[in-house]
């Protein structure tokens, strides 16, 4: 049976509009502000990340160069989970603004499974070029290699487990609007990380591959 509050996706805002549920409760939009502001800060950290990439990427003391190293068909396997997975966590706030609990779990539960084998993927990707010596010791590159895709991958390894922590909720308690504004955040931080991700597949992997 469908609860009250699974019926009531949005709420009437001061201008007789339909504001988002996520927006209705007094703290939902200051927490909201508040977590773009935070994503401003992690765009800096990556912007560092790039800059000293880009700065270290021919200083390979010998060792493999991102040509050599790189295999397209890794990446782009991890390219597309990571895309879809943003499709379907966009799929998951439409059910959420109509009040669809089975939808929302169901394509948060798929956005989930997508990112954990996206995490999957990319460790692989670094056990092999361990097993081949390259390692972040080997060369200033692949130091800054391994810590750039590395703090993106921790980054989704966080978010999995926080959209987990989401999904046992809402199946717990329905969605009402504090549910609605964590399932709203936490798919402005997938986003995030699929933006980060495309500049990661065309300034390091694609790059290398053509360089």
């Amino acid at each position: 049976m469908t609860t009250v509050a699974e019926k009531r996706p949005t709420n009437a805002g001061h201008d007789g509009g339909r504001l988002p549920l996520e927006y209705t409760r007094h703290e939902g939009p200051l927490n909201i502000l508040g977590f773009w502001i935070f994503l401003a800060t992690d765009v800096v950290l990556f912007a560092s990340l790039f800059a000293t990439y880009f700065v270290l990427r021919t200083h390979v003391d010998g060792g493999p160069t991102d040509k050599e190293l790189f295999g397209i068909s890794g990446f782009t396997i991890e390219t597309v989970l990571l895309l879809t997975s943003s499709f379907t966590g966009s799929l998951a706030v439409y059910a959420m603004r109509n009040g669809n609990k089975k939808r929302l779990l169901g394509w948060l539960i798929v956005t989930l499974l997508l990112g954990i084998a996206f995490v999957g993927y990319e460790l692989h990707e670094f056990l092999d070029y361990a097993a081949e010596g390259a390692t972040m010791q080997r060369s200033a590159f692949l130091s800054a290699f391994f810590t750039l895709v590395g703090t993106h991958g921790a980054h989704v390894t966080f978010g999995i487990i926080w959209m987990a922590s989401i999904i046992v909720q809402i199946a717990r308690y329905g969605i009402d609007a504090i549910n609605a504004r964590k399932t709203f955040i936490v798919s402005l931080y997938w986003h995030f990380l699929d933006i980060i991700w495309i500049f990661i597949f065309t300034t390091v992997y694609m790059m290398g591959v053509v360089s």
